[in-house]
């Protein structure tokens, strides 16, 4: 397998991502789409593009960068979950690519809900890995970056070199004898802090955060709307010890999603992917494998909505 870094220019804004395994598209059209959560990056999928190769791999894979993250453009706008979903959706457009099986990770959860929901026939199964969208849980952390004034206090922070002590820090707690699935949280969480040292990775970040968390948690939910997705092969993974989202989660959207898969990694954290990349594509190629791709389309979900 070999992992090309390409781009994009939508709308006239550039949008990165990691294209791998492209000899898989001669022998099967299905396309696998990563998205990462918020301040983080196309790198965060890179242990599971490993062991994909290790193993072999079976479709393409397609890992962006979303606007305001990694190497994509950061241009001031709507950074929402609907204008996440869109950007999606073009740049599938423009590569060419019709039907996808989406797995979103932490606000990439949510955008991949969002996705399915705007252009359900453009999904052929959904994978959500500790997703945001699912309750009002949420880390203190990141209500905190919700409140007024978030704006000029990063800036400031990476101004001083705060921000850079923080990453530092974060990079030495990594490198202490820790449990393995801590360390790897840790390195994941510098990486995120890091990217807020770029001016336009920290004012997506805010307006991302303001978009979807409030002082009290999480303010946007799709728990009211997980019914839409019985006859959409759906799977549901998260690490046990999740600080950031409560694992609690995960089995209230099971539960409210028709037919889905739910498996958890007891000894992981925020980042089961990164934490145990074997289990996790051992998981996706299966139920990739195991399933046929769903029909959805509005029609579909118009006959549910008013069924």
């Amino acid at each position: 397998m070999s992992t090309t870094r390409r781009a994009v220019t939508l709308h006239g804004h550039r949008m990165a991502y990691l294209e791998a395994c492209p000899e898989a598209s001669t022998e099967d059209p299905e396309v696998l789409v990563l998205l990462h959560g918020v301040a983080g990056s196309s790198s965060t999928w890179q242990p599971v593009l490993d062991r994909l190769e290790a193993e072999g791999c079976r479709h393409l894979v397609i890992v962006p960068d979303l606007l305001g993250h990694g190497e994509s453009a950061g241009p001031s706008g709507d950074f929402s979950m609907g204008a996440y979903a869109n950007g999606l959706r073009d740049l599938l457009a423009a590569l060419g690519h019709r039907r996808v099986t989406v797995v979103g990770h932490s606000l990439g959860g949510g955008v991949a809900m969002q996705f399915a929901y705007q252009f359900p026939e453009m999904c052929a199964r959904l994978v959500l890995v500790s997703s945001g969208g699912l309750g009002r849980g949420v880390s203190p952390t990141l209500r905190l970056a919700a409140l007024p004034g978030a704006g000029i206090v990063l800036p400031l922070l990476a101004r001083t070199g705060l921000l850079g002590l923080g990453v530092s820090a974060l990079r030495a707690a990594a490198a202490l004898p820790l449990p393995a699935a801590e360390k790897v949280s840790l390195v994941e969480y510098s990486r995120h802090v890091g990217s807020l040292t770029e001016r336009a990775h920290a004012d997506a970040f805010v307006d991302t955060i303001r978009g979807v968390i409030g002082p009290h948690g999480q303010r946007v939910s799709g728990t009211d709307r997980l019914y839409l997705t019985e006859g959409l092969p759906t799977m549901v993974v998260w690490g046990r010890r999740d600080p950031i989202i409560p694992v609690g989660h995960a089995y209230r959207a099971a539960a409210l999603m028709p037919g889905s898969r739910l498996e958890i990694f007891d000894g992981s954290g925020h980042f089961p992917h990164c934490d145990e990349p074997e289990r996790f594509v051992e998981l996706l190629t299966a139920f990739c494998a195991s399933t046929a791709p769903g029909e959805m389309s509005a029609a579909v979900i118009g006959a549910k909505l008013v069924g």
